[in-house]
């Protein structure tokens, strides 16, 4: 019996997806559920499982654009799965090489016609990368000398004979979508961004006394999203307009946070959703950062789990980033970026002490946030990280971290 196996749709509004990889060859056998290709949609990449076991006959190219409901490929279920056998061996010859008397050389080859370089000359212009034809010679005839070699400088703007080649590669259906996302979002947005700083010295602190028990009691580390997330939590809700986007000519706004988080994947940047983080722990939001980001590493992340999202997180300080201006995720209205966090010095109460700061920017669409309101934001923000045990935790560190 020949099964067709046919793209199944990845979800809702998606029409066609693209062949990025096909895990198995033309003619083997599969076992039932075996992943034998990886498809890019415009929000994922997803394993496509074998539906029956049997020997595959595909129909479709890596990089082709299939539709939803397309066949990719044959199984022949009625194939028998074949023996295993051992490769014989095969003896190795050596062969020995060859070796070419050297050619005589002639009086001729002794002189320097213009723009030729001598022995002494040449050896110095390939220290230095230059082409003999890119200097003048003022030796006899034209030919270059040592000394004009010495003093050759390379020309800017002409190549010097280094490696000049260049490689173009098909960027994947997923890639493509975030380009064309981004592009929409500068295009169709009013996008400001507006900055302010962060003193983590208290999150330090209570890092440093409770990480340890945290992740002995619940598995997970206690790291600096849980905070960041909460203090977005406690700032939408005081500006809900932050948690709003444009719908036609209304605003529609969100009494639930589902918070994008954006993860750098094997196929690119994605945003997977902690949804209804207002109802989340300092536990629940760490497990879940972990949970996403493990799917989204190993290429297991689904459309469902990336769709949606009301407000997004990006923390680009784990690369080493001081300082962005983050793009909105669209149709979202606003976007926080965290970044690296450096000891700077910074004045006290008087007194110039050295602490650890971090800078924070929000982008958003002035379309439908103020400045006060996304000032304001902000510095809520700000308050929450700076004050977490008041503002996040009320004043009870181990209920709140469930210890």
């Amino acid at each position: 019996m020949i099964l067709e196996m046919k793209v199944p749709s990845p979800g809702e509004s998606i029409t066609e997806v693209e062949i990025a990889e096909w895990l198995v060859q033309d003619g083997d056998y599969v076992e039932k559920d075996q992943a034998i290709a990886e498809v890019d949609s415009d929000k994922a990449t997803l394993e496509l499982p074998a539906e029956a076991s049997g020997i595959v006959t595909l129909k479709a190219e890596e990089g082709d654009a299939v539709a939803v409901g397309q066949v990719v490929c044959l199984i022949d279920t009625s194939a028998k799965k074949p023996e295993g056998s051992i490769p014989a061996k095969t003896e190795t010859k050596t062969e020995t090489p060859k070796v070419e008397a050297p050619k005589a050389t002639t009086a001729a080859s002794k002189t320097y016609a213009t723009g030729t370089a001598s022995p002494a000359a040449k050896k110095i212009l390939a220290e230095k990368s230059i082409t003999a034809s890119s200097v003048s010679g003022t030796g006899k005839d034209g030919r270059i000398t040592k000394d004009d070699a010495v003093n050759a400088t390379p020309s800017m703007g002409t190549p010097t004979g280094g490696n000049r080649g260049s490689s173009n590669s098909k960027m994947s259906m997923l890639r493509r979508k975030v380009a064309e996302r981004l592009v929409e979002a500068k295009n169709t947005t009013a996008m400001l961004t507006t900055f302010n700083e962060v003193d983590m010295s208290p999150i330090f602190a209570l890092r440093k006394e409770y990480k340890e028990t945290f992740k002995a009691k619940h598995g997970v580390g206690l790291g600096f999203m849980s905070f960041f997330s909460l203090a977005v939590v406690r700032a939408l809700q005081m500006y809900p307009a932050v948690n709003s986007m444009i719908d036609g000519k209304e605003m529609k706004s969100f009494n639930f946070v589902d918070i994008s988080i954006a993860v750098s994947g094997p196929k690119g940047l994605m945003v997977p959703v902690i949804r209804n983080a207002e109802n989340l722990t300092f536990r629940g939001v760490e497990a879940e950062v972990k949970r996403l980001a493990i799917r989204a590493r190993d290429g297991q992340i689904t459309v469902d789990e990336m769709t949606g999202g009301t407000f997004t997180i990006s923390n680009g300080g784990v690369f080493g980033s001081m300082l962005s201006t983050p793009i909105i995720n669209p149709p979202q209205s606003g976007i926080l970026g965290m970044h690296n966090i450096i000891q700077r010095p910074i004045a006290l109460d008087g007194q110039v002490v050295i602490h650890p700061m971090m800078y924070v920017a929000l982008s958003y669409d002035h379309r439908i946030i103020d400045g006060k309101e996304s000032v304001g934001f902000l510095v809520a923000v700000k308050e929450a990280l700076e004050n977490p045990t008041e503002l996040l935790m009320g004043n009870d560190i181990k209920k709140a971290l469930e210890l």
